[in-house]
């Protein structure tokens, strides 16, 4: 009887093995220019709603949970990443580890997590090109209009080619940092912990701890929001000059300066007026901090300055992301294979970064039909920091799997936390997943997200897994798993010609 995840391959090479393959472009500075700038607008906003949760202190002790958890991640993917140089990451991290339903379910999460997760920044900035636009003139979009007109523009310049993408990247990463720099610069003077501490206690809380030791766990989700999206590096291994190097380079180096970034942002933008109270609930901190510091004379520069870079870096890059991670599951079979088609002379994967640009402005266009009270953000949110722990939590499984089952498998880069450090990982994720799902707030996004995973793994089963496609991902995890029976089903049943098919 064939077992629920068997799967088999077609007998004959797919068209797709024909075509151009992605092409070579990137170094270690343009890979960390990838993480910076995927991950850069959570430094603007998102993560302040912490202070509302868990209290100044609450959120700066998340933060530092959450910081363990990202580097040992990062750690670990820079060890699979050189290991397994394939365009899937989280999809081939999984497969090979875990078999193909982990595989699939860390694919499909990826997906989602980077396709609404660029339907959440193209809101925040269309709002943001809107009210520049309405400060100078008249004129007056409605707000899909923008969502159009940016995703046009950043699908462009990714279908333009590699060298493209990583120089836009580099450029918008640095036009980023240098605002946050800024904002450091003005917030220092006017840092007052008294502000800091000013979120209403609970009864028991304390000036540091309004709500007491449970609101460092209700703060936890928030400050996700600090790194959330850093492991899209490893998707660019295919694109690297040297991915056995370079990735983990342009990892650590990108961990390095969101840490950097996440606690200087997080301590100061909490301690200037109008304090945290307010800070925590504004939807542009970074705004709210300089117009209390400076006054609102100020707001239209840095809105142009703060609100508009972060927001274009990070949607500039996560197209790229869901684009490439589209691209990989669709090579294998896993999705319809005219989204892996590239397109000629510049080798970008034009059918994945269009679909996974209609997705997302679908998803922004239903966000308006929701009731004011559950609101468009909360929910994007949320599907995008829920399937992004799913993923972690099955690559970390397979990290640990592969140590224990593969020991001979070549790793050009080790993780000098180990097996310790990605089992780290998955307990904070686990733990965050948790507490996710107690927070009725983000419970309706959440249910999005699972109903979109079991769909595209429904699909999977009753389809896909019966005409899988020898891609590089599936080619490695056929080589490294043998006869072997996974942990999450069948890891093999005989394809045509006698080979092992999963």
């Amino acid at each position: 009887m064939r077992g629920l995840g068997a799967v088999s391959y077609r007998a004959t090479p797919d068209a797709l093995a024909a075509q151009a393959p992605l092409r070579r472009y990137a170094g270690p500075w343009s890979l960390w220019a990838l993480g910076v700038s995927v991950v850069i607008s959570g430094e603007f906003s998102g993560w302040n709603t912490g202070l509302i949760t868990g209290g100044f202190g609450g959120l700066l002790i998340a933060t530092v949970v959450v910081t363990v958890m990202y580097l040992a991640l990062s750690f670990s993917l820079a060890e699979m990443s050189a290991a397994m140089p394939h365009a899937g990451a989280s999809y081939s991290f999984a497969r090979t580890g875990l078999g193909p339903i982990a595989g699939c379910v860390a694919g499909l999460a990826q997906i989602v997590s980077y396709v609404m997760g660029a339907a959440v920044v193209v809101v925040t900035l269309g709002d943001y090109l809107q009210s520049l636009v309405s400060a100078h003139s008249s004129l007056s979009l409605p707000a899909p209009v923008w969502w159009a007109a940016l995703y046009v523009l950043f699908i462009g310049l990714n279908m333009h080619g590699a060298a493209t993408t990583f120089r836009v990247a580099i450029a918008l990463s640095f036009v980023a940092l240098a605002a946050l720099v800024g904002f450091w610069v003005v917030a220092l003077p006017a840092f007052d912990l008294s502000l800091a501490l000013n979120v209403p206690a609970s009864p028991g809380g304390t000036a540091y701890l309004p709500h007491g030791l449970a609101g460092i766990a209700w703060a936890i989700p928030f400050a996700i929001w600090f790194y959330l999206a850093i492991e899209s590096v490893p998707l660019a291994a295919e694109e690297a000059k040297q991915p056995a190097h370079g990735v983990p380079r342009g990892l650590a180096w990108g961990i390095a300066t969101l840490i950097v970034a996440a606690f200087f942002t997080l301590v100061l933008n909490s301690g200037v007026p109008p304090g945290a109270a307010e800070i925590g609930a504004s939807s542009e901190p970074l705004l709210a901090g300089i117009v209390g510091v400076r006054g609102e004379h100020a707001r239209p520069a840095v809105l142009a300055v703060i609100g508009v870079a972060g927001q274009a870096a990070s949607f500039h890059a996560m197209i790229y992301a869901y684009g490439r991670s589209v691209f990989a599951l669709a090579r294998s079979g896993y999705l319809p294979t005219t989204l892996a088609r590239t397109q000629p002379g510049r080798a970008t994967p034009h059918h994945a970064l269009i679909a996974g640009g209609l997705v997302g402005f679908v998803m922004a266009l239903a966000g308006k039909l929701l009731p004011e009270q559950i609101g468009l953000g909360a929910v994007l949110i949320s599907m995008s920091a829920f399937a992004a722990l799913i993923s972690y939590i099955l690559q970390m499984l397979a990290f640990a799997r592969l140590r224990r089952h593969n020991p001979d498998l070549p790793r050009p880069y080790v993780s000098p936390l180990g097996a310790t450090g990605a089992v780290t990982a998955l307990v904070i994720a686990v733990a965050a997943l948790a507490f996710m799902l107690m927070d009725p707030a983000l419970r309706a996004g959440m249910i999005g997200c699972a109903v979109i995973l079991a769909a595209g793994l429904a699909y999977f089963l009753l389809f896909a897994r019966h005409q899988l496609i020898r891609s590089p991902e599936e080619a490695f995890a056929l080589a490294q798993s043998g006869h072997e029976r996974d942990a999450l089903g069948p890891a093999a049943e005989a394809a045509p010609g006698g080979r092992p098919g999963g």
